[in-house]
């Protein structure tokens, strides 16, 4: 009997020796890792087993048993959030438990700049070495089809933001997220509209607004610029925006707007047509979109710019050739 007592006293000496050892290691010892840093991919209700196979593929030497004991010591298993993550040297077990649970995964932004065309954001997507490039070789229609969106034309479509996702995500999730996000920045301004405004719906609206983007930077002045261009649709007027007609001339444009350029009829050149250009011109964001559903109460009909960022603005053609001559002609 005393044999049997000594037997298994000596077995939970062991057995605590052995925990002793295994929490020792779980806050101290770091895990081996063949080089650094690495990233994990920890799959939704990935099971232990699976995450230790994901890290031993990687070369980090976490065995099984020891993130099984560990994971089973802390009770937050179902806390562990998926993603990828970054790992680096030197990493404990508990370092590592932490960084899941906290769900620390490695994330990546790509920003989407107001005033934009959709060429350009393709082109800032294409570049991205972090995205998966699903769409890479497909015409705009099918990008347009691949997020969902039932316009013909993609310009305008994309809200400017920065937008965040783990590595390898597929780009069509970024155009996805951006679609979404406009069309519904879009919808709250167009709840929020001003009575009386001269535009058919929310897309012609949205074509205003990216005439606001591109005439002017400074959001002090926006409401007084979609205010010309909404006093000159009530009037029938030519709206004469130098960028619906720089738009329309495409990539052939080299910089310099001509004299031809502006007599050459074509549907975005507002010199020569009536109305709103068939599209928006650019990607606008949410102070222009909110401008061109609110503009500024006031009569002006004509803008020029200052040389300081701003505009002036004048309710008639004498006032406005003034003040041509006073900032540009002297410049």
């Amino acid at each position: 009997m005393n044999r049997v007592l000594v037997v298994l006293l000596a077995c939970l000496l062991a057995a605590a020796a052995a925990l002793g050892w295994a929490l020792y290691a779980y806050r101290n010892q770091p895990i081996p890792m063949a080089s650094t840093p690495v990233r994990v991919k920890i799959e939704r209700g990935a099971a232990v087993d699976a995450m230790t196979q994901a890290m031993q593929r990687e070369g980090i030497g976490v065995t099984g048993w020891r993130l099984w004991l560990a994971v089973r010591l802390r009770g937050d298993a179902r806390a562990i959030k998926a993603g990828v993550y970054e790992l680096a040297a030197p990493l404990t077990l508990a370092a590592l438990l932490d960084k899941l649970v906290r769900g620390d995964v490695l994330m990546f932004e790509l920003t989407v700049v107001e005033g934009w065309t959709f060429r350009q954001m393709r082109a800032a997507v294409d570049r991205h070495p972090e995205l998966q490039h699903d769409t890479a070789g497909l015409s705009d229609a099918r990008v347009l089809e691949r997020v969902g969106a039932g316009e013909p034309h993609p310009e305008g479509l994309f809200f400017p933001s920065t937008y965040r996702f783990s590595p390898g995500s597929s780009d069509v999730e970024v155009y996805r997220q951006a679609y979404r996000l406009l069309k519904r920045t879009l919808d709250e301004a167009w709840q929020a509209r001003a009575p009386d405004l001269p535009v058919a719906g929310p897309y012609q609206a949205l074509v205003l607004a990216s005439i606001v983007e591109k005439e002017t930077g400074r959001d002090a002045d926006r409401d007084k610029v979609a205010a010309v261009f909404v006093n000159r649709l009530r009037r029938g007027m030519l709206l004469q925006s130098d960028p619906t007609t720089i738009y329309g001339l495409g990539e052939g444009f080299d910089g310099n707007l001509r004299k031809r350029d502006l007599q050459t009829d074509g549907p975005y050149n507002t010199y020569t047509r009536t109305g709103l250009p068939p599209t928006p011109i650019a990607l606008p964001g949410r102070a222009s979109i909110v401008a061109a559903m609110r503009p500024a109460p006031i009569a002006a009909l004509y803008f020029v710019a200052r040389g300081d960022g701003g505009s002036e603005f004048s309710d008639d053609l004498g006032a406005h050739n003034r003040a041509v001559a006073r900032y540009q002609l002297r410049r």
